[in-house]
């Protein structure tokens, strides 16, 4: 038996270890994109680091036993503004639907390049409204929410007040909420702090029949959910009333992941929602802020397509590797320089991966990711496997190789030849280039048995070698590039 998972839980404050509901099906559940803007390196950050804990997870209790839910918000009013001002000849559902979709194909491109294993279910807001309104309902009827007329129409708010412990996850007390807040401003509030949870839509905004009873009176209110019914409801929909783990970005535990336990314990009358609360934290750039107006903004296309980062590309590889050099709980500089060195790093990997046969092996828990996660520790424990399989250690090499793996680097695409031969070109160049000068020098000599060698050597590597005449000279010439 291995050691015991251990993980930090926000809610508690403390790591604990990770005890699952049912070990037979692990639950998770972790926001996915609002899908109005290409994903941002920030974005990047909790798709990276909840892909390592889904792997580890699949590795400790079976992949068969790990249920991921990763969302995507479809319905949102930056969508409704983005689709404005991208399609203003367009009718706005049509609009609507030309952005999400763009989008969120986009983010499922970068992200595949970053190495990042499908969730089990991907739901999307759209597909959950009536889910949305009976749940909204269920807390209209415990007491919980109630219809007030908003100065855009008509609202379901969430009464904050009328959950005792509201602020336990953010340890934020409502006192402290109400403070300084504006209350004339919205004056339809019972509570400053009250949330919407339905709100009614313009003639040319989106729109669904949402009809809502209020003592024993049925109001239908043509409207769209608000942010945090939309979670709550998909989270139930797919893992239940209460599961294992939600994750996030250290930014959503207020008021997002608050509402949502908010909703969902009101709803169904638990404690709590999550068993453990999972969080990342910030993401800066070059030592700043991430921001537009600091011209430090980089959305995950643009460090993988374009050159405007450090004035080149950068393979998905490296930018994974690069987020997963730092705890997941500590903020992360993201820098040129980090980038290179994690480049480095991997190209070093690369040039042991290449051609080790795993099958009928199975890595041990591995203890620095057991231990909340800690990557950094877990690469530091691959460098030393590295320099061992380096002299020649074969088991090292075969652990090696499954580390990799549980840290998601068996899973990219290269995102072109050029890149894969890039990677490890450092490392074995002068190596393959001996063996290509002895392989010609036997082609010469006719002894066909030792040019074959060399060739099925260099194959079992993973190096595919492409035999043709130089059109000058007419000799034979040799060239060669990672097998995909």
């Amino acid at each position: 038996m291995g050691e015991a998972l251990k993980l930090y839980n926000t809610l508690t404050r403390e790591k604990q270890v990770f005890e699952p509901i049912d070990p037979e099906n692990v639950r998770m559940y972790v926001c996915g994109p609002t899908v109005y803007d290409f994903a941002h390196i920030g974005n990047a950050r909790p798709v990276i680091v909840f892909d390592v804990l889904y792997r580890l997870l699949r590795h400790v209790y079976g992949e068969a036993h790990v249920t991921y839910v990763r969302n995507i918000t479809d319905v949102d009013d930056k969508i409704n503004a983005r689709a404005r001002r991208d399609y203003p000849d367009l009718p706005l559902n049509e609009a609507i639907r030309n952005v999400t979709e763009k989008t969120a194909d986009q983010f499922h491109k970068d992200i595949a390049a970053l190495g990042v294993l499908p969730p089990t279910i991907e739901p999307r807001a759209t597909e959950h409204i009536d889910g949305m309104v009976a749940m909204i309902q269920t807390l209209i009827d415990k007491g919980n929410a109630y219809v007030a007329d908003g100065a855009e129409g008509k609202e379901v708010l969430f009464d904050v007040p009328s959950m005792p412990d509201y602020g336990r996850l953010s340890r934020r007390n409502l006192e402290d909420q109400q403070a300084g807040a504006r209350i004339a401003v919205e004056s339809h509030k019972k509570s400053p702090a009250d949330f919407v949870l339905w709100k009614e839509s313009a003639a040319d905004e989106p729109g669904w029949d949402g009809a809502f009873t209020v003592n024993d009176e049925t109001a239908v209110i043509h409207g769209r959910p608000g942010w945090h019914i939309e979670c709550s409801v998909m989270s139930e929909q797919h893992l239940g009333e209460t599961f294992d783990i939600h994750g996030g970005g250290l930014d959503l535990i207020f008021p997002h992941h608050e509402n949502e336990i908010a909703q969902s314990c009101s709803a169904h009358g638990n404690h709590v929602m999550a068993n453990v609360w999972m969080h990342n934290g910030f993401v800066q750039v070059e030592g700043r802020k991430m921001a537009k107006s600091e011209g430090n903004f980089f959305t995950i296309h643009e460090l993988l397509e374009t050159e405007n980062f450090g004035g080149r590309k950068w393979p998905g590889e490296v930018l994974r590797l690069a987020m997963l050099m730092t705890h997941y709980r500590e903020p992360i500089d993201f820098s040129v320089k980090r980038l290179e060195e994690a480049e480095n790093i991997y190209r070093r990997w690369a040039s042991i991966s290449l051609g080790v046969n795993t099958s009928g092996y199975s890595l041990e828990p591995q203890h620095p990711l057991l231990d909340d996660l800690n990557t950094p520790q877990f690469i530091s424990k691959m460098q030393g496997l590295f320099k061992e399989a380096k002299k020649g250690d074969g088991q090292a090499a075969v652990s090696f190789k499954l580390g990799l793996q549980l840290l998601g680097f068996d899973e990219i695409e290269y995102a072109s030849q050029d890149v894969a031969n890039f990677l490890v070109e450092d490392a074995l160049r002068e190596e393959i280039e001996k063996k290509l000068k002895d392989r010609l020098d036997f082609i010469r000599e006719k002894n066909w048995a030792e040019a074959d060698r060399i060739r099925d050597e260099l194959a079992s590597q993973g190096i595919q070698l492409k035999d043709s005449k130089n059109k000058e000279t007419g000799e034979r010439e040799t060239t060669w590039e990672v097998k995909r």
